[in-house]
């Protein structure tokens, strides 16, 4: 039965998302939930986006409205028609990608000026949504998709643009060991390889810092929520609101509801779901990377080469590299897409769906947060390889909790298919992934509980409802 509140008809919340996946899909998640409890929801974002998101139910659809602007054309950098997200793109051409989503700022100003929503609500780096809040009247509220740790690793607004003596905080080599307001136990910092090529703090063509955007958005919300729970990330919540000396609001982690297998006209997932179906259960591991990375021929390739050592059943979820011909040529040579022990789909798959599958025991995956929790919500054995932006810090969170694996990599980074294959055999059939695997049933029991969440759900309309963090007038 559907979560409503009718009495929350007349509230409107406005919703900002980076044109990120691992950032719509979240935002999409809270304006549903929103929705169920009688809240108005506007979701912002451009054409292509919308297609690719999951339609609201009919009875939620007098709640929910996408609102559609045209994705921006950067003069300086055009992007191809039917890009309009950052995984279209190569990692380099992020930083236009930025820009040009920067352009969205004059209708997305037009469309608050014209409705006057009790609440606006933005992500980490629509920066701009909080000046164009602040000069129509409405309250700004930042949303976090990324973890607690990972926001307590960054630190307060004033870090982030490195004022004073905190400019030594911005080093590279500051960044491979818990910063110092950190004063609890913590394994959540960078590798110095990591640390390295890490872009918070880097200069890019739209004249922002990563960093800038995030230190802006957060001095410009009267309230920060995060997509989290105090049963899974409760010190690092606590310390991040002293830090940045605003209230932190938990939202909770959003988890999927009633996730069931779809029928589909597309006959290589209905293959797939073929092949799960003869699997033991419990024994394939899920292999994903998403969509933001883009490995290269080497990493696939030991990749392959270390599922294959592994002897474990495994499906992968391989997205069709630029470098690719075809299909076939996406795997070393040889390699089958399909056999009796593993099974390789190029191009999308639906991830809830198979985690959800009696078979799947087991998760090879970047830590990227959204896949943290949607793995956890299962109770699979994680292994995690991460490899951009915050997936490391939530891999060091997850290794800390006893909760996953990491694979060893070398000093630069590189890694090799035999730690691959060790690391998958020690989360799935070892004495030591034996007791991961209790502590993993007892997270899931968290992740899982639809009420808990529902609560955490109900508290953040309390807060839309009766004005907290408001500025005074």
């Amino acid at each position: 039965m559907e979560r409503e509140n009718s009495n929350n008809n007349n509230t409107h919340v406005v919703l900002l998302p980076f044109l990120a996946f691992g950032h719509l899909i979240p935002f999409h998640q809270l304006a549903i939930a929103l929705a169920k409890s009688g809240v108005r929801v506007s979701y912002i974002s451009t054409p292509k986006n919308i297609e690719r998101l999951p339609k609201p139910s009919h009875n939620l659809s007098p709640l929910f409205n996408f609102v559609s602007f045209p994705f921006p054309i950067l003069d300086s950098h055009p992007f191809p028609d039917g890009v309009e997200a950052s995984g279209d793109i190569p990692f380099e051409e992020y930083d236009s990608f930025s820009k040009a989503f920067d352009l969205l700022k004059l209708p997305f100003e037009r469309f608050v000026s014209e409705q006057k929503p009790n609440w606006v609500v933005i992500d980490y780096l629509s920066h701009w949504g909080a000046d164009v809040a602040k000069n129509c009247g409405i309250p700004v509220m930042a949303l976090s998709v990324f973890s607690a740790a990972s926001n307590v690793f960054f630190g307060p607004s004033e870090v982030m643009v490195g004022e004073g003596e905190k400019k030594a905080l911005l080093m590279p080599e500051s960044w491979t060991s818990p910063p110092p307001w950190v004063t609890f136990p913590s394994e959540v910092a960078y590798r110095p390889f990591e640390a390295v090529r890490e872009v918070f703090y880097r200069r890019n063509v739209s004249d922002i810092l990563f960093s800038e955007r995030v230190a802006r958005t957060l001095e410009g919300s009267q309230v920060v929520a995060i997509r989290s729970c105090p049963e899974l990330e409760g010190e690092y919540l606590r310390l991040y609101s002293e830090l940045i000396c605003k209230p932190v609001i938990p939202v909770g982690l959003l988890p999927l509801k009633n996730v069931d297998r779809r029928e589909t006209t597309d006959k290589s997932l209905g293959e797939m779901f073929d092949w799960l179906d003869k699997q033991d259960p419990k024994s394939v591991v899920y292999v994903a990377f998403g969509s933001e990375y883009k490995l290269t021929k080497e990493e696939i390739y030991e990749i392959a080469y270390g599922l294959e050592e592994s002897h474990l059943p495994f499906l992968w979820a391989l997205r069709k590299p630029r470098w690719a011909i075809d299909d076939s040529d996406a795997l070393p040579p040889g390699f089958s897409q399909t056999s009796h022990k593993h099974k390789v789909c190029i191009g999308w798959a639906p991830q809830m769906e198979i985690l959800s599958h009696p078979s799947i025991g087991g998760s090879l995956f970047h830590s990227g947060w959204g896949s943290v929790i949607e793995t956890l919500q299962f109770g699979h054995a994680l292994v995690v390889l991460p490899l951009m932006l915050d997936q490391p810090l939530n891999a060091r969170l997850v290794v800390e909790k006893g909760l996953a694996i990491e694979v060893d990599r070398g000093e630069d980074g590189s890694f090799k298919r035999d730690n691959i294959a060790l690391s998958l055999r020690r989360a799935m059939v070892s004495e030591e992934g034996e007791g991961m695997k209790a502590r993993l049933r007892e997270a899931s029991l968290v992740v899982g509980d639809l009420k808990l969440h529902d609560h955490y759900i109900d508290q953040f309309v309390e807060c839309l409802k009766n004005g907290v963090g408001k500025p005074q007038k």
